[in-house]
């Protein structure tokens, strides 16, 4: 018989659960959404559905036959990748694109490690970078945004703001419109007032702390600003950077992501720091125009490492 190993007192009952917090988390996400079926209209549509369903319809398939046990979609886990995944994604990419991508974040970086609580790289992101490596042309052709738009895979498309500050060509969209979205990207990255909504609910909700968003945002913003005041002609703003590209989607839903994030609050300072940095490199001096993605997933793999060596202090330790 199986031992029941429980730790010292004392033990407190949060009355959290996995759905539950997977449900608050996606309800975060609904702001974003709605920004981005207004913009981007069908195609928006026709992505989050593709994305969503066949993320489920994967964990299940693996869980039902492949590992045959028992199978955990309702948890909202799998939702809320397809979700993610959707909010990553241009909204004219093929529905193929989508299943592929969708396979390799369910398939490969989530039931791989063992499924959820077990996954090293956040599956969003893993399925988003394996599409970028994969189909170049098609995740960086960027629609137009067009409100309730009913083109999707012939919609017209324009460079994003981050594309514009990389080559240094044609005029960013004014503060205002960066900041409601009014710009050309994917459906997550095109609204920071939305996702600030999100922040809030998360933040009220006591889902997520405030560490790791803070932490990934004041970095971009302080090191953006010393190299725009050094050089106000080759680099943008800060204000631009923060409200450009999957920063605040990546702060606010990816970073914090439970499984891959450090897990007391010194450790999500250092993590936090540590994506600001690597975006910044990336996105002013790196190949790729958005460095976000790649950011997070370097540093989920320090997690481990950040969970080892910076540690809370012990109940009745003494002070050396």
């Amino acid at each position: 018989m199986d031992k029941l190993i429980i730790s010292p007192a004392p033990h407190i009952h949060g009355g959290d659960s996995v759905s539950k917090n997977m449900t608050g988390v996606i309800i975060a996400l609904v702001p974003a959404l709605l920004v981005g079926f207004y913009f981007f209209g069908l195609g928006a549509l026709i992505v989050t559905l593709t994305a969503v369903v066949s993320c489920v319809l994967f964990e299940y398939l693996i869980q039902r036959f492949l590992l045959k046990g028992e199978t955990t979609i309702m948890d909202g886990s799998a939702a809320l990748t397809g979700l993610l995944l959707a909010l990553n994604l241009p909204s004219n990419i093929p529905v193929w694109m989508i299943i592929a991508g969708s396979l390799v974040a369910i398939g490969i970086a989530k039931m791989t490690f063992g499924g959820l609580g077990n996954n090293p790289f956040n599956p969003a992101l893993v399925g988003r970078v394996f599409m970028l490596i994969s189909f170049p042309v098609e995740m960086t052709s960027w629609p137009r945004p067009v409100p309730f738009s009913t083109a999707y895979l012939d919609a017209e498309t324009a460079a994003t703001p981050l594309a514009m500050m990389k080559g240094h060509f044609g005029e960013l969209p004014d503060t205002l419109n960066l900041f409601l979205g009014n710009m050309g990207g994917s459906m997550g990255e095109v609204s920071a007032i939305a996702i600030l909504i999100g922040l809030a609910y998360l933040l009220y909700k006591k889902i997520i702390s405030w560490h790791i968003p803070v932490s990934i945002l004041a970095t971009v913003f302080i090191f953006t600003a010393i190299l725009n005041w050094i050089h106000p002609e080759a680099y943008a703003s800060p204000v631009a950077h923060l409200f450009t590209g999957g920063l605040m989607l990546g702060a606010v839903f990816m970073a914090t992501d439970y499984v891959t994030s450090p897990m007391n609050t010194r450790g999500m300072l250092v993590y936090g720091v540590g994506i600001g940095i690597i975006t910044v490199l990336i996105r002013v001096f790196g190949a790729y125009p958005e460095g976000v993605s790649f950011a997070i997933l370097i540093m989920n793999a320090f997690t481990p490492l950040i969970n080892t060596y910076i540690k809370p202090k012990r109940f009745g330790e003494k002070r050396k």
